[in-house]
């Protein structure tokens, strides 16, 4: 069976993308020629479409043609004006919630993680080391690594270790009215489940993020704290970090995997690098694993604000209740704040390179973006860095910024990541395992050794969305459980964190 030439999603849409690179002169489908060459993923206008009239993707409205655009003609980003923000008052809520039995079954009900005392197991066993200002990085990082060189070999059953440093602590309004969100993912991040339970916070010792705000009075202790300022010296600094470290170790390296239900299990889904296939192959075939996460019993997330906004009304016909449907809007009518205290709008998210793949404004980028979500109801609703109380799929309102959603989605206590990517992103977090999928063939031949499951035979009808589906979430269970490892960590790939801070810097 030949490759399509184009893929049309809804019946309705007047526009196709291409599978491949089409030129001029091509006749795509019955009266459709295309007028110039047709990139890769790029759109192609299927019936003339007059100035001011709907262009529509996904059965939706992605904009209004700033000129006539006649049929077989080349769509981008400069025909195109943005249609009107949705609004978000009285969405109804709860009126396309899929019964349990329409979500696809899960291949395997168990997985093999460390179990924690209270919340999600940890996928890894790590010891985490966690800064209350970026002043104390620097001693932080060269600690780490003689604590890699010289403690690490004596306790095999800790898989690493892991310094969470951050721009946050200093120089900051720590009182303003935003700084609730910073200070609230720090005093996560030394919860994260993969940390398994010990706590270890380097401070400086004049920072305006203290101990009391993000560690309970209990937790301020001699074998939890370690204030720079309080040692004579280098010598005396590296001694304390790497005895404090050591006690630590030992602790973690009686930890074992134990055979654990899906229910102790908590993912992250994201994607970075989009492109117009994402939406159709990387991006569903995340949701097809999420829904078979779910359906097991396992808690799915995800995130970013404004690759939903545009679909915000579909999202709150999944809500499973009104206070989902409420904090949704909630958080949406923040960020619309937000960004336009910054003198921006949504449309300020697409990148350059998103374009070059096809995407012409944000509303097609989050009808795309939303797919990574599955059919499965949305169980709850959280704001940046909380962490969920319920399990199933969980909307966590974040940043899109990869880097910022990544260690907002991990102090919300995510084990391990997916991140779809089109154009392509050595992307990856230190403290949980990162999978990357891509969603064509080209961008898996390119980076044949950094791309975990490839799904762009979905694009070519080698595969189906059910097929790619589950080849990740085998993959998911088995990198949780340790068996495998994705290729950003076995490459040493990780991000610096960035915590997302909406407050002023002094």
């Amino acid at each position: 069976m030949s490759a399509p030439l184009y893929i049309k999603v809804k019946e309705q849409d007047n526009v196709a993308i291409a599978v491949h690179d089409i030129a001029a002169g091509v006749e795509v489908m019955p009266g459709v020629i295309t007028r110039q060459d047709i990139p890769q993923a790029h759109k192609i206008a299927l019936t003339h479409i007059p100035r001011g009239g709907e262009i529509v993707r996904y059965g939706v409205v992605l904009g209004y043609a700033r000129d006539d655009i006649p049929v077989g003609s080349w769509i981008n980003e400069h025909m195109l004006d943005l249609p009107q923000t949705p609004g978000l008052d009285d969405m109804p809520f709860g009126t396309s919630i899929v019964p349990p039995e329409a979500l696809p079954d899960p291949t395997r009900k168990t997985w093999m993680g460390y179990r924690n005392k209270t919340g999600p197991a940890g996928t890894r066993n790590l010891l985490g080391i966690v800064t209350t200002v970026q002043c104390a990085a620097g001693v932080l990082n060269v600690a780490v690594e003689r604590i890699r060189r010289e403690l690490l070999p004596g306790y095999p059953n800790v898989e690493g270790v892991v310094a969470v440093t951050h721009p946050y602590g200093c120089g900051v309004a720590i009182k303003a009215r935003e700084a609730h969100i910073p200070i609230r993912a720090v005093t996560n991040l030394i919860r994260h489940p993969n940390f398994g339970g010990e706590v270890m916070v380097v401070g400086l010792g004049c920072e305006k993020l203290t101990y009391d705000m993000v560690l309970p009075p209990e937790d301020i202790t001699p074998e939890n704290t370690l204030t720079l300022q309080d040692y004579p010296g280098h010598d005396a600094m590296m001694e304390a970090i790497l005895a404090m470290a050591d006690k630590k170790l030992q602790s973690l390296n009686r930890r074992v995997r134990e055979e654990l239900p899906l229910s102790e299990l908590l993912i992250g889904m994201q994607c970075g690098g989009s492109d117009a296939f994402s939406g159709l192959t990387a991006n569903p075939s995340a949701g097809y694993a999420a829904d078979m996460l779910v359906k097991g019993g396992a808690t799915v997330l995800f995130s970013e604000v404004t690759e939903v906004r545009d679909g915000v009304h579909l999202l709150a016909a999944r809500c499973r209740d009104e206070a989902a449907r409420d904090k949704l809007a909630a958080e949406m009518r923040w960020y619309d704040q937000y960004l336009e205290a910054g003198g921006v709008d949504r449309d300020a998210n697409p990148t350059p390179g998103n374009k070059k793949g096809g995407l012409a404004n944000i509303v097609e980028k989050a009808m795309g973006s939303i797919a990574k979500s599955g059919m499965a109801p949305i169980e709850e609703v959280l704001s940046p860095a909380e962490r969920p109380t319920r399990h199933g799929l969980i909307y966590a309102a974040t940043p899109a910024s990869d880097i910022v959603c990544g260690p907002s989605q991990l102090a919300s206590g995510i084990g391990l990541q997916v991140f779809m990517t089109g154009r392509g992103t050595p992307y990856g977090l230190a403290a949980a395992p990162v999978i990357k999928v891509c969603s064509r063939n080209e961008m898996k031949e390119h980076w044949f050794d950094m791309i975990d499951v490839n799904a762009g035979p979905v694009a070519t009808g080698e595969k189906t969305i059910a097929q790619v589906g589950t080849e990740l979430f085998e993959l998911i269970l088995d990198v949780a459980s340790g068996v495998k490892q994705p290729y950003s960590d076995q490459y040493g790939f990780h991000n610096d964190l960035c915590i997302f801070n909406p407050a002023p810097i002094t």
